[in-house]
């Protein structure tokens, strides 16, 4: 321990004015020192103590001291005494210097905030919401709460199932579903933990009925209008997404320990692409399911046929699936669109989930092939038919 009298290396106003200017230039320009560019990709054989050293001469010109001649050799020295106390951690920054968890500008700080206050508010994330609420305060000093920001960006979406338990108690509308423990749930994705979980409603399918499932949790999505848990089966491996809210509360931890992110990853990356290849979030049967990843499944050709005002709504998805094909027939005559032909490659799981986006178009379509589907959507026609008849 130093005896009283030390005099300490930044008991002199000038060294001390010095490393609190570096401190407020890692405050105001969180990542200085980390440039990118075409010619300096990643920011290699960059000299970063040169790009601090300039910003740290613009605060202090912005706050009014003025400071001498400041080395490299000195900043090295103040950037160890920083790490020295814990305020920059002993970590390399190689993307740029920042203070804690202070990783964003404003800017991009308001940018974050918008879309935490979307989440909260359209997609109704309880955990979101809390940690929401919590930041707006902390932030009203700054401008960037609820009250002062404008949202330029958010996203519609809006759940219809109900999502926050206190919430629902306060409604009395209390069902004790699986978003109770949303905790818990995080915690066995990050660690690859395998739980029990109990299926309380299965309305579409009776069959199969209620039950008990033991599952690896992947990821928690939100999907056009409701939260989905994309789960593994513990023994067989078969991928599924399942609504949030028909898990009750019952949640058995089974295996504390947990496979790991790096098996986690795997097979996210592999329920993603049968999430790309297939249209909509049914991902299949398990022998149906098995055959496709192993590439043994023959997709189906659907062809589909778009008239009048849907022609140009369809025409302007050109990113609405990975193998889709567009093409317009034109009348002979005058030349105007007569329909828009949308051919698609898809798995057999995924034609149902099609057959129910393609109707949204009433009789502004027509399907072509395959068979199956041109029989369904006939019938359906008749039966509509039939009901306005009556």
């Amino acid at each position: 321990m130093s005896s009283r009298g030390t005099i300490h290396s930044y008991s002199d106003a000038q060294a001390f004015e010095r490393l609190m200017l570096l401190i407020a230039t890692l405050v105001k320009y969180p990542g200085v020192g980390y440039f990118d560019s075409p010619e300096n990709p990643c920011g290699k054989h960059h000299n970063a103590l040169q790009e601090v050293l300039a910003h740290l001469q613009e605060v202090a010109i912005e706050v009014g001291i003025s400071i001498p001649f400041y080395s490299e050799h000195t900043l090295r020295k103040d950037i160890k005494a920083l790490r020295r106390y814990s305020i920059l951690e002993q970590h390399t920054y190689r993307q740029g210097y920042y203070l804690g968890c202070g990783a964003l500008n404003r800017e991009e700080l308001q940018v974050v905030l918008n879309a935490l206050f979307s989440q909260a508010k359209y997609q109704q994330d309880p955990q979101i919401s809390q940690f929401y609420q919590v930041l707006e305060k902390r932030l009203r000093g700054l401008g960037l709460g609820e009250k002062q920001f404008y949202p330029v960006r958010t996203y519609i979406d809006r759940p219809i199932i109900h999502t926050n338990p206190e919430e629902m108690m306060s409604q009395s509308k209390y069902r004790g579903t699986l978003f109770e423990l949303l905790k818990e749930l995080e915690t066995a994705i990050i660690k690859g933990q395998v739980i029990e979980i109990y299926r309380c409603r299965n309305p579409y399918h009776s069959n199969n009925g209620t039950h008990f499932i033991t599952v690896y949790p992947l990821q928690l999505v939100y999907s056009d209008i409701a939260w989905y848990l994309l789960h593994e089966d513990y023994q067989t491996g078969h991928l599924a997404m399942s609504r949030l809210d028909r898990f009750s509360d019952n949640f058995k931890l089974i295996d504390a320990s947990g496979r790991g992110k790096e098996k986690q990853q795997k097979s996210l990356l592999l329920a993603h692409q049968l999430l790309k290849t297939g249209w909509g979030n049914y991902l299949g049967a398990s022998r149906e399911q098995q055959l496709e990843r192993q590439g043994k499944l023959p997709f189906v050709k659907v062809v589909v046929r778009f008239f009048g005002s849907a022609i140009n709504f369809i025409q302007e998805g050109d990113k609405r699936h990975k193998s889709q094909e567009i093409s317009i027939v034109t009348d002979a005559k005058g030349g105007k669109p007569k329909y828009l032909e949308y051919r698609v490659d898809l798995p057999p799981r995924s034609l149902e989930e099609f057959c129910h986006w393609a109707c949204r178009f009433m009789g502004n379509v027509q399907f072509i092939t395959p068979t199956k589907l041109v029989d369904k959507h006939r019938n359906m026609a008749q039966e509509l038919l039939n009901k306005y008849s009556s």
